[in-house]
């Protein structure tokens, strides 16, 4: 299938008018976390080209099959990663903040947007155009380094992800995910705080809503999760983790792989 007139059903129209707009300083730019380490010398040509950029909460940010190449660092405010199926179906893949990347994909391999971003909060985002991002990371070998770091860890995520949705059935998928959104509680055990909808969690792992509600009505008659008001609470949180592994059952000659409660969904 073509990748990209597949992408390019798939575009929806921007939302409302960005809310900033505006060149991004060099005292601004190398207080952004991937460019810290950097001299004024290494960052005055990203900083001739790189914007502010400011996104209002349900404002869509790019779409998949934009052709655009750049590269945006999230100085502030958080965005949600979807992928959509040509029938409207959405899977949430992540979450971003204050700190992460995202574009370096496409300004690597010049291809369109793979996914949809939407800002779930008021966001603030610098943006450096493809080329010279790409200039200064193969000329300078620490932010080579990292990017290649950063990737590294993507697939890592994205391969754990594959391996659940091929592996895990719904419940066990279910109480991995609960797992790495959750925290810990003064009180003992985890608690997921605030609680996603249904429709959002049936959306992080490839169900319907329905049986989100089922499944999650069946683990707190058997005291595996909780709601109260301050969110889900978790009080056993041993027991979803032996779920998980239960799930994709102990290899030969080791134990099952466990699961990070504080692993990122990406």
């Amino acid at each position: 299938m073509d990748m990209r007139s597949t992408d390019m059903r798939l575009r929806r129209p921007a939302a409302a008018a960005l809310w900033l707009d505006e060149p991004c300083t060099m005292d601004e730019l190398g207080h952004l976390a991937f460019f810290r380490p950097f001299g004024r010398a290494a960052l005055d040509p990203l900083a001739a080209v790189a914007r502010w950029r400011g996104f209002s909460a349900g404002q869509t940010v790019l779409e998949a099959g934009d052709p655009t190449q750049e590269v945006s660092f999230v100085a502030e405010g958080e965005l949600r990663v979807i992928s959509r199926s040509s029938g409207g179906h959405e899977m949430i893949l992540n979450e971003l903040r204050a700190g992460d990347i995202f574009g370096e994909i496409a300004a690597i391999d010049g291809g369109y947007r793979s996914v949809s971003i939407v800002a779930l909060t008021r966001t603030r985002l610098c943006t450096i155009a493809a080329a010279p991002f790409m200039a200064f990371a193969l000329s300078t070998p620490e932010a080579s380094h990292h990017l290649m770091r950063s990737l590294a860890a993507l697939v890592r995520q994205k391969d754990q992800r594959l391996l659940e949705l091929a592996v895990l059935p719904v419940r066990a998928r279910l109480a991995a995910l609960l797992l790495r959104l959750s925290r810990p509680r003064e009180r003992g055990g985890r608690i997921v705080s605030p609680p996603p909808p249904h429709h959002e969690l049936a959306a992080r792992i490839g169900t319907r809503r329905e049986v989100i509600s089922r499944t999650l009505g069946a683990m707190g008659r058997e005291g595996m999760t909780e709601m109260t008001r301050g969110g889900l609470v978790l009080p056993r949180p041993a027991l979803l983790e032996a779920e998980v592994e239960a799930g994709y059952g102990a290899p030969a000659g080791g134990e099952a792989p466990r699961i990070r409660p504080s692993a990122a969904l990406r």
